[in-house]
């Protein structure tokens, strides 16, 4: 390892996504001027969603200052087109699923996507990139994330709402949102990623190499032949910065420990089946979606049923000395507070619990939102 602890730091990306609207809560689609304008977004197919994409960065500091700089960026934005805001957590909490609405009623991929998904993809997420150099391994941490990814959902959740009303689930966003194709295996190397991907193209059943709709993909530029990042997507999006690089530093760190002891892998040795694998995780992310750090899950290391809040406090006590090991042991801190806390759908049930309108917990937090950023730095 080198003397300078950045250097053994991964690099590390987000794509972010987020609703635009009212501080009131209304959610209003301006992503196709937001991307016409500012340098550094780009649309989704529905307008009420933004994109974001930072660079590959690979310390913390650097990459919360992007990251708040992109946000503070397009804040001021839609500050000049009227009362208009950043909107948080992953569903259309006060907004109108039942409509879709087009950013570019001429582009045939939109069109296609509205079609066959509706409303259901009109989501905000938080999607996180960690790069691998080798591609084997980069497969390999692809399958260890992938059957942990459930955890991940569970400390992020942040979409207890639909359509002004409560959901039943704690990610109404993950519950909803088409993965695709349906059946995915757990590839076993690079070569088998590559055969599988040009199949799905050829069959149709993708309609381009990002349609691979998982909790957490292989990526890279020129994908599938070229693999650079392990790609997390079961997150919702994550407001509260702090939080943010928590659960991103609890990641890299679990990246670290596949890359370092390469006994750890869903496939090795007699564990389990490979369908009995995409069962078990299957089932933890649908319970995590509906009762997150309160869900019972299956390990796939041992097989039992646990807590999620029991198997995170495990992966994270060891994740703190690997974090230690690496130099950024400090940005786990938050976890902690997630855990005894509980994650912003578990908040903002509470709330509403206690009385609290769906309509007056999702403006409170509108206006708690803007002002933590406003006092954050980097």
């Amino acid at each position: 390892m080198s003397d300078d602890p950045v250097d053994s730091l991964l690099l590390k990306g987000i794509e972010e996504e987020v609703y635009t609207g009212k501080r009131t809560g209304e959610v209003v689609g301006m992503s196709h001027e937001i991307a016409a304008n500012l340098q550094g977004f780009v649309t989704e197919p529905d307008s009420r969603n933004a994109e974001c994409a930072l660079p590959p960065i690979r310390t913390y500091e650097e990459l919360g200052h992007t990251l708040l700089c992109y946000r503070r960026q397009v804040r001021e934005y839609l500050a000049c087109r009227g009362d208009y805001t950043l909107l948080p957590g992953g569903s259309l909490a006060l907004g109108d699923s039942s409509v879709f609405m087009l950013s570019n009623p001429n582009n045939p991929y939109y069109q296609q996507i509205k079609e066959l998904y509706g409303t259901n993809v009109v989501t905000a997420s938080t999607h996180i990139n960690i790069g691998v150099e080798d591609a084997q391994d980069l497969i390999r941490a692809s399958r260890v994330i992938r059957a942990e990814a459930a955890l991940f959902l569970a400390l992020s959740a942040s979409s207890p709402f639909l359509d002004g009303e409560v959901t039943g689930h704690h990610s109404t966003r993950w519950h909803r949102f088409p993965q695709t194709p349906p059946d995915v295996p757990f590839f076993r190397d690079h070569a088998n990623y590559i055969t599988w991907v040009e199949s799905q193209l050829a069959a149709g059943s993708m309609h381009n190499i990002r349609h691979l709709w998982l909790s957490a993909r292989p990526n890279g530029i020129g994908a599938p032949q070229e693999i650079q990042r392990m790609e997390l997507r079961i997150c919702d999006r994550i407001d509260d910065l702090p939080q943010l690089l928590a659960i991103i530093a609890l990641l890299e760190a679990r990246v670290h420990q596949v890359l370092e002891d390469p006994s750890i892998d869903p496939l090795d040795g007699d564990r389990c089946e490979e369908s009995q694998l995409r069962q078990w995780t299957a089932e933890n992310e649908e319970a995590c979606a509906r009762n997150s750090l309160e869900a019972r899950v299956t390990r796939w290391d041992t097989g039992a049923v646990v807590s999620a809040h029991e198997w995170i406090c495990e992966i994270l006590a060891s994740a703190k000395q690997t974090a230690s090991e690496h130099g950024f042991a400090e940005r786990l801190t938050p976890i902690d507070d997630i855990l005894r806390d509980g994650n912003t759908a578990q908040q903002w049930l509470r709330q509403h619990a206690a009385g609290a309108s769906v309509g007056e917990v999702y403006a409170e937090a509108v206006a708690g939102t803007e002002e933590n950023e406003a006092r954050q730095s980097f």
